[in-house]
C-alpha cells in the first residue's frame, strides 16, 4: 500500500487482544449452548436472576421497554442507520458497511444456532442465544471499535475501552431481556458473547476485502501506463512538445 494510510475499522494495535477473546468468546458460546440444549426451564443461575429483577415496575420497565425496542427490527434499523449515516458524513464508508455487515453477521450468528441450541421460553419460543443482547453489543463493540482507532489509543487502552463498552450494553439489553420475561439470563450471556466472537472477524473481513477493492482499483489505474515511462517523464515530454 503506498499513498495516504487507509483508514481501517480493526485497528492493528488491537487485533491480537481481540482475536483471543474472540476464541474464548466463542467457547463460552459453545459450552452454554451444550448445558442448556434442548432446556425448556431456567437453570439454578437463571431461576434466582428472574427472581431479582421480576415485578419490576415504573419506571424501570419503561427503560426496559425502550432498550428492548432497539432490538426490534424498527428500533434497529433507525438506530442502525442514525449511524451508517454519521459515517457517511464522516467521509468513512469503511465504517459503514462495517457496521451493516457486523450487526447482521452478529444476530444472523444467534439465528442461525437457536435451532441448534433448542432451547426455549414460553413454549416453543427459540431463546439461546439472544438476538438483541448480540446486537445492541455488537453495535457498541463497532462503535469504540471506530472511536478508539480515530482516537489513535494503544492496546491495552483501547481494549479495555472496546470491552467496556461491550460490556455496559450487554449487560443492558440482557437486564432489559430478562426484566421483561423475554430470555434467561444464560440466553443473554451467550448472545453478548456471539457478538464478542463475531465482530473481530467481521472487521476483518471488511478491512481486507475493502484493501484488495482499493488495490485492485489502483491496479487498474496505473495499467496503462508503461513500466520504463515514469509520469514525471511523459510530463516533461509534453510541455518540450508544446514549446
Amino acid at each position: 500500500m503506498t499513498g495516504r494510510q487507509r483508514p481501517v475499522v480493526l485497528p492493528s494495535a488491537l487485533r491480537g487482544w481481540l482475536g483471543l477473546i474472540a476464541v474464548l468468546a466463542a467457547l463460552v458460546v459453545l459450552v452454554l449452548g451444550v448445558a442448556h440444549a434442548d432446556d425448556s426451564e431456567p437453570g439454578a443461575a437463571d431461576a434466582r436472576i428472574w427472581a431479582a429483577v421480576d415485578g419490576v415496575g415504573p419506571p424501570w420497565r419503561h427503560v426496559a421497554l425502550v432498550t428492548d425496542f432497539l432490538g426490534e427490527p424498527v428500533g434497529a434499523v433507525l438506530l442502525v442507520g442514525a449511524l451508517v449515516t454519521g459515517c457517511l458524513v464522516l467521509r468513512h464508508p469503511r465504517a459503514a458497511v462495517f457496521l451493516v455487515t457486523g450487526t447482521a453477521l452478529s444476530v444472523g450468528t444467534t439465528t442461525l444456532l437457536k435451532p441448534v441450541a433448542g432451547r426455549t421460553i414460553h413454549g416453543d419460543n427459540l431463546s439461546y442465544p439472544s438476538g438483541h443482547t448480540a446486537f445492541l453489543t455488537a453495535v457498541a463493540l463497532m462503535v469504540t471499535l471506530l472511536a478508539a482507532g480515530r482516537l489513535g489509543l494503544g492496546r491495552a487502552v483501547g481494549t479495555a475501552f472496546v470491552l467496556a463498552a461491550g460490556l455496559v450494553a450487554g449487560a443492558a439489553m440482557g437486564w432489559a431481556q430478562v426484566t421483561l420475561g423475554s430470555h434467561y439470563a444464560t440466553d443473554t450471556l451467550g448472545g453478548w458473547c456471539t457478538a464478542l466472537a463475531v465482530l473481530p472477524v467481521s472487521a476483518w473481513l471488511v478491512d481486507r476485502t475493502a484493501d484488495r477493492l482499493a488495490d485492485r482499483r489502483a491496479d487498474r489505474a496505473t495499467a496503462g501506463r508503461p513500466a520504463d515511462e515514469p509520469a514525471d517523464r511523459r510530463a516533461g515530454a509534453g510541455r518540450q512538445e508544446r514549446r
